[in-house]
């Protein structure tokens, strides 16, 4: 046996450069501050296990804004990530009208999780031009550095390659996205 060196002891097999790649999936305001302050990146999904009454892509910009004065505060020197999800989906044709045709008007939803107020974040829909017009007030994902796309792979891969491929070539360079 070989001594142990003063301290905690590392993570063994070592990835250099692991602690720049964990994520927190955090729910609230509170857990994106908390995310900050352990020096991980934040990711926010479709859904907020909390309600202010504003609209969903404002209190995620919030959230986003918390994460970002608790990292400042924290003193961490590298920049941190921001990852936000949404169901985005271009109708182009009539088989996406079939899918997602009746999302067009859709909504932020109010439910309960865990005997709490959560609000979920709309699903949009729409013909691209519409679509690049809805994006566009999205504070939330203005905000964020990364956008990660919400699709029900139950749909198969050649109609999620399309929704894909729509996406990037009809939305995302009106939208300055990369």
């Amino acid at each position: 046996m070989f001594a142990n060196p003063p301290g905690l002891l590392r993570v063994e097999p070592y990835s250099n450069g692991l602690r720049e790649r964990i994520w927190w999936g955090a729910g609230t305001r509170r857990t994106a501050e908390w995310a900050a302050e352990q020096g991980m990146n934040l990711m926010s999904s479709t859904l907020l296990s909390e309600d202010t009454g504003v609209p969903f892509h404002q209190l995620q910009a919030e959230q986003i804004e918390l994460f970002r004065t608790a990292w400042a505060n924290s003193g961490y020197t590298r920049k941190p990530r921001v990852s936000v999800s949404r169901s985005i989906f271009p109708i182009v044709s009539d088989l996406d009208r079939s899918y997602f045709g009746r999302e067009g008007d859709s909504q932020d939803q109010i439910g309960y999780i865990d005997g709490g107020i959560a609000r979920f974040g709309k699903t949009y829909a729409a013909p691209p031009d519409r679509l690049i017009g809805q994006l566009a007030q999205d504070e939330a994902i203005a905000s964020a550095d990364t956008l990660l796309l919400t699709i029900p792979n139950q749909l198969g891969v050649d109609y999620c390659a399309h929704v894909l491929e729509t996406l990037l070539s009809d939305v995302a360079p009106a939208l300055g996205w990369r």
